[in-house]
């Protein structure tokens, strides 16, 4: 009998291990087999409960909901999926690292905000899975409240996620499967109304600045050139993704391996992603069942070229690297591809790309001069294996590897026109043509270890009496090293990218030229822990559990080092008694959990670095050397002072919450509600100048995020020819600061205690005067000025740029073979700083950056009932500290759309085919927003340089052999 297992409920999940985890109740009724299939909801540490029985706050999705999808990441794909879970991708740039997994709020100030990831039973240290199949996923658990996430102790302070890889099944026959697409990627469009040649020529011309100035009506109108950078410097692109998979099973063996390739191009011509990958899961079991073992190994190799504002924040608003800026700014006055290589451009413009010729020098950028390749190979791979000691007792253990090797090779080519002008500045008598260019190399190694041993016990007494306990103990290292190298100086004549040829020897006699330099950083992180569990059963009605764990980190030191845990929940299942009978519910069942986490990670680390491998000297005083009285170097000054007092975050949560089912199974929904307090907070304590530094980082402070969660899912219509199915879940969540030795007083986001975390402090704009064209504000009192403090006029605005309100919505439909699924995402509630707005509505910089066409209707004496302040306010420049361009980044998108046949199996008859479908789908395909520019959705306090999420439309099949 064949079951296909497909998106369920609230805390479903079916496997475990490496084999199907299915609690079955058989019975033969005239021939006819039929099969009670119980849910299975999957915890932490391997333990598992029937759907009915947990006690937990979980959510499960299929695997199914990630396939095919053109995601070089499958953490994209779950955005809307889970009540909440937000989930924001930060950069679409392919293989891109910056993407947001938020459960149920931020919890600290400065700390890390990812949740755990276990792998197949494994602690990943990882927060970035570019380099997993998402064809390879089987199920995903999301675990959310301390009765579930309290047994990963230090670890499960912001939520767990727990992924199984797909695995055959015992007693299965060889089959075969292909998943393949292929399709196109375009940019998003921008709403900023920027202005064409005539409209620029006409502002520039009122602004007493650029071209435009002393043209005549009809020389603007005649003007001819009016490029659309957009187009010169974005691309669509192609996007292909082809899977094969094999598994087979025997009685007491099974094997699952699979090949799968990428390829993503991105819009912008210098930026692809592309990724090799090998899984083989091997299970096995005794003939007596006793003893059970597998073996999980998962290779992978990628390759990504991004821009390098992806990872270096200071070129964010670089005019000439930055074709996200720039598509925007460049003047459409001036026409395009006017250089055929750097060193026509040069002699063109010399070293002067001002008034608008830096989008030459990005054109000769985006020629990929300037190169930025990385690349990522992979090994995650363990072994499991139990042995029952008796029917009660088993004893387990599950050890693996994840390891990681990567390098980035960067260069400004010697033919490039930065390597060009940089080289002709620097030109000296001794050396007066000397070689210009750059290129560094950075290898890194980083080898995880995670070694779980358990030993189990259960035992049904007297038939309503069911007592589960473990104990466990819990190994986690971590090794690190980096080399990296610069060579300053290369000849065009021999350079090759990344291949070492074509370097200039340092000369001794010139110093200061082609003067290469090493680097090296090496590090050993670890954690450890013991604990213990114990849950108890009565009659499948009433329920508690229970979790003690003790956990151990080398980023402390004495009494800190270590820290204890707990967590208790209990459930009611009120529809098991006497008094719902005849109610109509499958399922009705009452939770509630309380717990504590603790949160080590009290340093964030950057986008795709493990974050065991930042703080590493939080307890220890480090000095450094450097420039000295006079800018003299070899200085040698106390870089930080340690705080051997610096300790956990710890994060206490409440949660109630009600499962149902109804209507026979065709209803079912979950709600919860939690109230999460942060404590001992890891954050800034003021010190004395007097000490060298101005304050010292510990623990201070505390802070709560409360929410509401809640998802449905009603089953319209099912028959032998048509299902209906819709759903949706939203979720709402509010921070605030209860505590801290002394909030900030300064700065456009602040903490304070009472206010929200991260909270928008500005000055409020009020309009422009009617009189002279300047810009209006409120000082803290309310009064109209037209020259505000920005520290001490500031208010706090009740707004943050992380939403209160994600969720998604949709439905699942087949008739006679077709399908048509359709998936809704949004967010409400996130402002964030439109500082791309801010640039195109400056009036200071029409004469070599395009501009909004709004300024048309700019102040002017006979214009003065008008939102545009004069082209020459002179107050404009206190915008940046306003609430002008503070805007409303609250969006529903049409995240993800699936039409698609399955082929009859008539028609597959004697073809050696099982089953076929063809589909084909889109992603991103509309965005309903205030936002107006590329995207709304990655989490960002200003929208600089932000690669945006494309839109891609793709054609597919998916074939079974």
């Amino acid at each position: 009998m064949n079951v296909k297992l497909s998106v369920l409920s609230a805390g479903v999940l079916f496997f475990i291990g490496g084999q199907s985890l299915l609690a079955q109740e058989t019975a033969t009724k005239k021939d006819t087999l039929e099969t009670k299939i119980d849910e299975v909801v999957i915890l932490g540490y391997s333990k598992t409960s029937s759907k009915p029985k947990d006690n937990t706050a979980t959510v499960t999705i299929s695997g199914e909901r990630l396939e095919n999808r053109p995601n070089s990441s499958f953490l994209s794909s779950l955005q809307g999926e889970v009540a909440g879970l937000s989930v924001s991708t930060t950069s679409g740039s392919p293989g891109s690292a910056k993407i947001d997994l938020i459960i149920r709020g931020v919890s600290s100030i400065n700390s890390q905000s990812d949740p755990l990831f276990v792998i197949d039973g494994m602690i990943s240290n990882a927060v970035q899975y570019r380099n997993i199949n998402p064809s390879d996923i089987e199920s995903m658990s999301f675990l959310k409240d301390a009765g579930a996430t309290s047994i990963y102790g230090n670890r499960g302070a912001n939520g767990v996620v727990i992924i199984k890889t797909k695995s055959a099944k015992f007693g299965n026959r060889f089959g075969v499967t292909y998943n393949g697409t292929i399709g196109i990627s375009t940019l998003p469009q921008t709403k900023y109304d920027l202005s064409n040649s005539q409209q620029l020529l006409t502002i520039q011309r009122a602004a007493g600045q650029g071209q435009g100035v002393g043209m005549t009506d009809a020389q603007i109108a005649g003007y001819s050139t009016n490029t659309d950078w957009k187009k010169v410097l974005f691309r669509q692109g192609l996007t292909q993704n082809h899977d094969v998979a094999m598994a087979f099973g025997g009685e007491n063996i099974a094997n699952y391996t699979s090949f799968g390739y990428m390829n993503q191009e991105g819009v912008v011509p210098t930026t692809d992603f592309q990724r090799f990958t090998l899984r083989n899961n091997f299970n096995g079991k005794s003939k007596n069942q006793k003893f059970t073992f597998g073996a999980n190994v998962g290779v992978a190799f990628s390759k990504r070229h991004q821009l390098d504002q992806e990872t270096s924040t200071t070129i964010d608003a670089n005019v000439v690297q930055n074709p996200l800026l720039v598509g925007i700014t460049a003047l459409p006055t001036l026409a395009s591809g006017q250089f055929s290589s750097g060193q026509a451009l040069f002699n063109s413009i010399g070293s002067d790309f001002g008034n608008g010729k830096n989008v030459y020098v990005l054109e000769d950028v985006l020629k990929g001069t300037l190169p930025n390749e990385l690349t990522e190979t992979s090994i995650l791979t363990n072994f499991n294996a139990s042995y029952k000691l008796t029917d009660e007792l088993t004893i387990s253990n599950r050890s693996g590897v994840d390891y990681k090797y990567g390098t980035r090779t960067f260069a400004r080519t010697p033919q490039s026109y930065l390597a060009i002008v940089v080289a002709s500045t620097s030109a000296t008598a001794a050396v007066p043509n000397p070689f210009g260019g750059s290129e560094s190399m950075t290898k890194t190694n980083e080898f995880n270890f995670n070694s779980v041993t358990s030993m189990n016990f259960h035992k049904i007494f007297n038939e309503d009496h069911t007592l589960d306990a473990g104990v466990y103990f819990d190994y986690v290292k971590t090794h690190y090293s980096a080399t990296g190298q610069t060579q300053n100086g290369l000849n065009p004549l021999n350079y090759v990218f990344g291949a070492g040829t074509g370097y200039v020897p340092f000369d001794v006699n010139n110093p200061t030229f082609y003067r290469p330099t090493i680097s090296a950083s090496k590090v050993t992180a670890g954690t450890l822990a013991y604990f213990g569990s114990l849950d108890y059963d009565y009659k499948g009605k009433y329920g508690v559990g229970g979790v003690v764990r003790r956990d151990a980190s080398y980023r402390f030191v004495g009494d800190y080092k270590w820290a204890t845990f707990w967590s208790v929940s209990g459930r009611w299942n009120v529809d098991q008694e006497n008094f719902m009978e005849g109610s109509g519910f499958d399922m009705l069942k009452l939770r509630g959990s309380y717990g504590t986490q603790g949160n080590q990670m009290i340093v964030a680390a950057a986008y795709g670095t493990n974050p065991l491998l930042v703080g590493t000297n939080l307890v220890r005083n480090t000095n450094t050397v450097g420039l000295g009285y006079n800018n003299i170097n070899g200085a040698y000054y106390t870089s930080v002072i340690g705080n051997p007092t610096a300790q956990w975050e710890e994060i206490s949560q409440f949660n109630v919450g009600l499962d149902f089912k109804t209507l026979k199974g065709r209803l079912e929904g979950t709600f919860d509600y939690y109230k999460k307090k942060t404590d001992k907070l890891y954050n800034d304590i003021n010190l004395s100048a007097i000490t060298s530094l101005y304050g010292i980082n510990g623990n201070n402070g505390s802070m709560q995020n409360e929410g509401v969660e809640g998802m449905l899912r009603y089953t319209l219509l099912k028959n032998e020819n048509a299902r209906f199915t819709v759903f949706a879940n939203a979720a709402y969540n509010k921070s605030k600061i209860l505590s801290l030795v002394k909030g900030d007083e300064t700065g456009t986001i602040r903490n304070v205690v009472g206010g929200q975390l991260a909270e928008w402090t500005l000055v409020r704009y009020a309009g422009v005067n009617a009189s002279n064209g300047n810009l209006l504000f409120l000082d803290k009192d309310g009064n109209l000025t037209e020259d505000p403090n920005p520290n001490t006029d500031a208010v706090a605005t009740g707004k943050n740029y992380l939403p209160k309100w994600t969720g998604g919505f949709g439905f699942n439909s087949e008739y006679k073979g077709f399908f048509l699924d359709v998936n809704f995402t949004f967010q409400q509630g996130a402002w964030r700083y439109d500082n791309q707005m801010d640039y195109v509505y400056d009036a200071t910089t029409v004469g070599g950056y395009n501009v909004s066409s709004d300024l048309l209707n700019a102040w002017t004496p006979t214009n003065t009932n008008t939102n545009i302040p004069s082209l020459s306010a002179a107050n404009a420049a206190l915008s940046g500290s306003s609430d002008r361009f503070l805007r409303d980044a609250s969006f529903i998108r049409l995240k993800n759309v699936v039409l698609g046949y399955s082929l009859p199996k008539s028609v597959l008859e004697n073809t050696g085919i099982k089953g076929a479908k063809l589909f084909i789908q889109g992603e991103n395909l509309l965005t309903w927003t205030k936002w107006k520019g590329y995207d709304p959705e990655p989490v960002f306090t200003v929208s600089t340089s932000v690669y945006p999420n494309v839109r891609t439309i793709s054609v597919g099949a998916s074939v079974d052999f």
